[in-house]
This record gives structure tokens, sequence and C-alpha cells, in this order.
């Protein structure tokens, strides 16, 4: 018996027991109680910040959010032993959320699933058992939206997508889960107060941690739809209409070739939509969820982001480094090397290495990270990264540019070039067409979309 069915056998149920709102004069305290019977339970719970006069008190909309969010959160604490029953003793769910949530879960698991072995199926890996017990007598509260709120995490991403609105005259204010200084530094570098960032507060159960050492599944989970749900709290606790995310296009490819496993699809353009419509049917505060950099990919963002040079020294996207106080490019795992990679053609050497400290490009250690990337593996790394086409044309395009400079090629290019894989003799069309893309599957309302065109027109 494997060890997913042995937990499964030993622990059959789950349960969302209850979550409660406590509210201040300045903010609102969230807290969960998640159960699996004889083994754990966990507390989790979130602060968030909330506008001056602004009261939940018997507000249906945000009981709605409180709720959901716990959906969003449980995920990481049933994984432990994937029990086959999950109810839920608290909130309302009809049979279509109910698909909606085995849908999340089940792809947003996919990596987990992947890495684990485990051979999960839709239909039988959960049941979700609402227990019939809840029913709401709060009334929904219809409130006026305006402005935008956008997520920033510190990297290139939501640099370029704040610099960019702020320059076509947006008002914005910005939000992040718990804080960071890249995070504090990429709002106050595009021009705004740091009081502009509106930070929650989310409080990890640590006792999660112990089932994991003991042996318990542990892997990836969809934390982007954690954020999606928590910034549509902050949005509704701030009068704010739009949630602005800077996902892309590249994040819709799987991350294993042939298989439906993608470490991004909470970032994914199918998990937007499916967001989007869950807001418009069951929440319906009547805020609007989209992605601003869905119609490009990372390579058309890398080139864009270039162009705002003064936040070079203060953008971070790893992971690992997020995880250091004050946050850094760790500059040895394969997010480090894609963010590199994606920068090449359009950085020099010595710009690449002062970003992450060290020269990457040179490093044996990072060889297989770079096989993955540039499609040369059975999968991608299991990480943010762009698609496997735009990290080649990147690729390809630093190589031509150091050979016509009469630069010697780092060992990582130098390797491109052993494998036969430098093709340059149609990169520039290549190049235009990429360039030149604008993805149509997408959210952008026109006021946006006509922002974003114009951007690209300027800098593309």
């Amino acid at each position: 018996m494997s060890k997913f069915d042995e937990l499964r056998e030993k622990h059959p149920v789950f349960i969302y027991k209850a979550y409660y709102v406590n509210e201040t004069r300045d903010s609102v305290e969230i807290g969960y109680e998640f159960s699996i019977p004889e083994l754990a339970e966990f507390r989790p719970s979130w602060s968030f910040r909330k506008s001056e006069g602004f009261s939940v008190k018997g507000d249906l909309n945000f009981e709605r959010l409180a709720f959901s969010l716990g959906m969003a959160e449980a995920v990481s604490y049933w994984k432990a032993a994937c029990c086959p029953e999950f109810r839920v003793e608290c909130g309302e769910l009809d049979e279509e959320q109910i698909t909606w949530w085995k849908k999340l879960w089940f792809m947003g698991l996919g990596e987990l699933f992947f890495v684990n072995g485990i051979k999960a199926d839709f239909d039988t890996f959960v049941k979700i058992i609402p227990t019939g017990h809840y029913k709401s007598t709060l009334r929904e509260t219809y409130r006026q939206h305006e402005g935008c709120l956008v997520p920033i995490g510190g990297g290139k991403d939501s640099a370029l997508t704040l610099e960019t609105l702020l320059r076509a005259g947006i008002k914005c204010m910005c939000y992040s889960i718990n804080k960071r200084r890249s995070i504090t530094e990429t709002v106050t570098t595009a021009g705004l107060p740091e009081e502009a960032l509106i930070t929650s507060h989310r409080h990890f159960d640590r006792s999660l941690i112990a089932l994991n050492d003991k042996g318990y599944i542990n892997g990836h989970t969809p934390f982007s739809a954690i954020v999606a749900f928590s910034a549509e709290i902050t949005a509704y606790l701030h009068g704010l209409k739009y949630i602005v995310l800077s996902n892309e296009s590249s994040a819709n490819e799987s991350t294993v070739a042939g298989q439906d496993v993608n470490h991004q699809y909470s970032k994914s353009f199918e998990f937007e939509k499916d967001f989007h419509d869950y807001e418009e049917r069951y929440l319906r505060t009547g805020q609007y969820y989209f992605s601003f950099l869905r119609p490009l990919s990372e390579f058309q963002i890398a080139k864009m982001f270039v162009a705002h040079k003064k936040y070079l020294p203060v953008f971070r996207s790893c992971n690992l480094g997020s995880k250091v106080s004050p946050d850094i490019w760790c500059g040895e795992c394969p997010k480090c090397l894609f963010v590199s990679l994606i920068l090449s053609p359009f950085l020099s050497l010595g710009e690449l290495k002062k970003i992450f400290g060290k020269d990457m490009l040179n490093d044996y250690k990072m060889k297989e990270y770079f096989i993955e990337l540039i499609g040369q593996s059975e999968h991608k790394p299991f990480e943010c990264v762009g698609s496997i086409d735009e990290v080649n044309l990147a690729v390809t395009l630093a190589i031509r540019k150091l050979e016509q400079e009469g630069a010697e090629l780092p060992l990582l290019f130098g390797e491109y070039r052993k494998r036969g894989l430098y093709h340059p003799e149609h990169i520039d069309m290549l190049n235009a067409e990429c360039c030149g893309s604008f993805n149509e599957q997408n959210l952008l309302p026109a006021e946006f979309k006509t922002i974003l065109t114009k951007e690209m027109e300027r800098l593309l």
C-alpha cells in the first residue's frame, strides 16, 4: 500500500470546523479552525487593515469572503493526509461550488501529486461534504467601489504593472501578504508613499511542519489562490474596484511535458477566468479581478521592464531568498537562473552579475537547471518560470549579441552551442513575432487594454 493510500485509510476525514471574525477600530481578524480527528487541530489566522469608518458587522458579502479564504487556506493542511472526505461545518456550498473547489485543488495540487508519485483521480481524490447545518441569516450589502489594488510580490512583473498604471495616471493602492524589503522598495521606487502599501498578515499554523517532519505528505499548493481571495478581502475593506494582478500568458504552459501538471496553475488564465466567474456568482462584491500582463509573455515583460532601470537594484523574485531578511537573490535556484536568462538579451553580463551578486551563467552547478529551462529535460523546474520557447529565444539573442561584441561566451551559453541548439537564422523574425504578440485570452477592461497597448508600442 502506498503512503497516500495508507494515510487516507488512517485519516479518512478532514473538517473545516469554523471561522471567526473579530473587528476592531482599524482591522479585521479572521481565525480558522481545521481538524484531522485524532491527529491534529489547525488554527491559522489572518489580520487585515481596513478603511476608517468601515464595518463588516452583519455583512453577508464579507462572511462569504472570509469563508472562501478559509477554503483556499484549508488545502495546505488537508494535503498532509489527503483525507478522502472534507467536511464543511460552516459556510454555504452548492454542487457547482463544490465542483469549483475540487477543480482548484486537483489542478493546483498537480505538482504535489506528481512529485510524490500519487495517482490521484478527480472524481475520488476528495469528497467535499457540507453538513447542511449552516444557513446565513445576513443580508447582502451593496457598496460602491473605485480605484485599483495592485498586489506586489517584489519581482519585475508587478513592478512593471505598477509603473505602467501610474504613468497612465491611474490611482493605485498596493497589496502584499506580510512585508518584505523588496515589496516596500518597489512601492517607494514607483514614487508612492509607503502608506500606499496595504499589508495583510497571514499566521500559518506551524504544527503542520511537525507533521511533515513525521513523514506526512508535503508539497506545492495553489498559493496564488490565497493571494486572490485575500486581495479580494483587502479591496473590499478599502472600497477598491479593480484587483490588478501581474500574471502573464507564459504561466499557462504545463511544467511537465505532455501532462496537465502546472506549477503555476493558480496563475494561469484558466484559474483567472474561474475566479472571475466565482466572484460574480458567489461573492458578488462588484469587484473585478484580472491580470494586466496576461496578454504578454515573460520575454516581452523582461524587455519592457529593463526600460525602467530604477527597479533593477530593488526587485527580487527568488523564493528561497524571500525567506531571508532582508530578501536576496540566492543565486543558486532555477528561478534566479531563469530571471538572469530572460534579462540576458537586454543587459550586459556585468549588469546581470551586479543584480544577482554572482555570475550564474558561468556556474557549472546551474547546468541541470539550464537544461530544464531550455526544454532538454522531462520537465521544466517546478518554479514560476517562462515558457521553453521564450527562454530559447532569449538565450539565442544573448549569444548573438555577445559574439557580435567579440566577447567570450559564458559556460552555459557554450553548453547551448555544444548541443547544437543555437540557430540565429530566423531569430529576428521570432523576436519580432514575440514582441508583437498580444494574447487575446484575457479579461482586461477596455481602459486597461488601451494603456497596455500604448506602453507596448512605446517600449517594444
